[in-house]
């Protein structure tokens, strides 16, 4: 890969005193592979709602950014349990999509049927299992989960890698976009 090749990294931030209903902030940050961070762009989505696959493409079209070749999402299930559709985010953006998770878990159906049930347990239920297996990879001495779509196992660790810094914790796109999302919602709790 290049290190002109921008990928976007997409995470979501909301304090914790927040309720189902209430916004939660996406940022989406462009950062070359040599780490270069070439765009940032703010949406949301609602915190416990089904809108994030919407949100989602509809931040990439805010963005504007053709020259845009890879989306990294942290997580699928971000805003309490606003699940993702990365098959349909990779047919709306026509660009490789590949959703990060950094802990090992036994996979979301407990904690669904916790938080859910009847039709909004199904809804949910119906989109995590679309959703491609979780696969475990190990990225600059870190283990990594990742969900992919339009993007092959050998493709994809050679992004992870080239965007993930030697010992660091995460992948640079994931990482600023973290941090943008959280200072644009403490600056949306100050407003």
């Amino acid at each position: 890969m290049k290190s002109g090749t921008r990928v976007l990294g997409i995470a979501e931030s909301y304090a914790g005193d927040r309720s189902p209903g209430e916004p939660s902030t996406l940022a989406g940050v462009v950062v070359r592979l040599d780490r270069s961070v070439d765009g940032v762009v703010f949406g949301s989505l609602t915190i416990g709602g089904l809108d994030g696959t919407d949100a989602i493409i509809e931040l990439f079209s805010t963005l504007g950014r053709e020259d845009v070749q890879y989306l990294l999402l942290s997580g699928i299930a971000p805003a309490w349990y606003n699940l993702l559709d990365l098959h349909a985010i990779y047919d709306r953006i026509d660009r490789p999509v590949c959703s990060v998770g950094f802990e090992e878990s036994s996979g979301l159906g407990a904690p669904l049927e916790e938080a859910f049930s009847g039709e909004e347990l199904d809804r949910r239920f119906g989109i995590y299992e679309r959703q491609p297996p979780r696969k475990r990879i190990e990225i600059a001495g870190r283990e990594l989960y990742w969900r992919d779509v339009g993007i092959d196992r050998e493709e994809a660790t050679t992004l992870l890698s080239a965007t993930t810094p030697e010992g660091g914790p995460r992948p640079e796109p994931l990482r600023v976009a973290r941090l943008a999302a959280r200072a644009a919602d403490r600056f949306r709790e100050d407003l």
